[in-house]
């Protein structure tokens, strides 16, 4: 049986959108549909104690109303649900075991705060083994298309950019194949990025021959880039890909690179740290702040 793609749910707007973006993933890569509703624990309630008839109320009238969402916006997708008792960023991980990705919603906030991602979100996401989606709330399937000839929102329209930040000093197969695929089943671009900086005076040591500013830093990065990307598109021939070497902090550079896209897709290493699993600077900054649903990719 094919992996699903899992949607986690709890009611709320945002796990909703992540439903309805989840389900027409599923349907573009033809895999089925999985919602999961995890309840947490009351704070008084023991391990192993039965779920109160609220919980079961609840969690029931989540699934509900995430599935008549999904077969009202994505009729084709092959859809089940499962309800999971128990702490629900644990439930979720041992759930994204065996899916194809996992959907978790994160909330909108306006202005320049960025997005408050919330500690089920963020705990999936630091320790998941498999990748995973944030979707904001008021995400809809127009949003991922190019606009109309008149400007209007379409879903007849060819899809936005998948935009890959790739760290070239470290390129991650797994990372880079997530994109090339979520690139392949949406017939978009692929827009790669990589952020460089120049070395200041004070990090040459006296045999290095790097000039700080040099011009010609960029076309040595867009010529390591393009070396990195060429065996992945001689197997995705179909793909259309467009590769930008921008100087300046990674953070900034990828925020602005993924305006108007219709996914972002960066990595996360699984290496744990003495402090406990966590996202980095560059994959945190693309949580909270990036408007497009955000891929987050574990690696070795």
């Amino acid at each position: 049986m094919l992996a699903p793609v899992i949607a986690g749910v709890d009611g709320s707007a945002e796990s909703l959108a992540a439903a309805e973006w989840a389900g027409r993933e599923a349907v573009r890569r033809d895999r089925p549909l999985r919602l999961v509703h995890a309840w947490n624990w009351h704070p008084r309630q023991g391990a192993g104690e039965p779920a109160t008839a609220a919980q079961r109320y609840l969690a029931r009238r989540a699934l509900r109303q995430a599935e008549e969402r999904v077969r009202r916006t994505c009729p084709g997708a092959k859809l089940d649900d499962e309800q999971i008792e128990g702490p629900a960023t644990t439930a979720l991980l041992q759930a994204a075991e065996q899916a194809e990705l996992i959907v978790l919603g994160s909330r909108g906030l306006s202005g320049f705060t960025g997005f408050l991602v919330g500690s089920v979100a963020l705990g999936v996401v630091a320790r998941a083994t498999r990748p995973v989606v944030l979707v904001r709330a008021g995400e809809e399937a127009a949003d991922e298309h190019l606009s109309a000839d008149d400007g209007s929102p379409s879903t007849r329209t060819g899809y936005r950019d998948v935009v890959l930040g790739i760290d070239l000093g470290d390129p991650c197969d797994e990372v880079i194949e997530f994109a090339f695929e979520a690139a392949r089943v949406r017939g978009a671009r692929l827009h790669v990025v990589h952020a460089w900086q120049a070395p200041s005076r004070l990090d040459l040591g006296p045999g290095d021959i790097g000039l700080v500013n040099d011009p010609e830093q960029a076309d040595e990065w867009l010529g390591f880039l393009s070396a990195v990307l060429k065996g992945w598109r001689d197997e995705y021939p179909d793909v259309e890909v467009a590769e930008t070497v921008t100087e300046g902090r990674a953070q900034s550079v990828l925020v602005r690179a993924a305006t108007g896209a219709s996914l972002l897709v960066v990595g996360r290493r699984m290496t744990e740290r003495p402090t406990g699993p966590r996202t980095g600077p560059v994959t945190h900054a693309a949580i909270h702040h990036v408007g497009c649903p955000v891929a987050v990719v574990p690696h070795e």
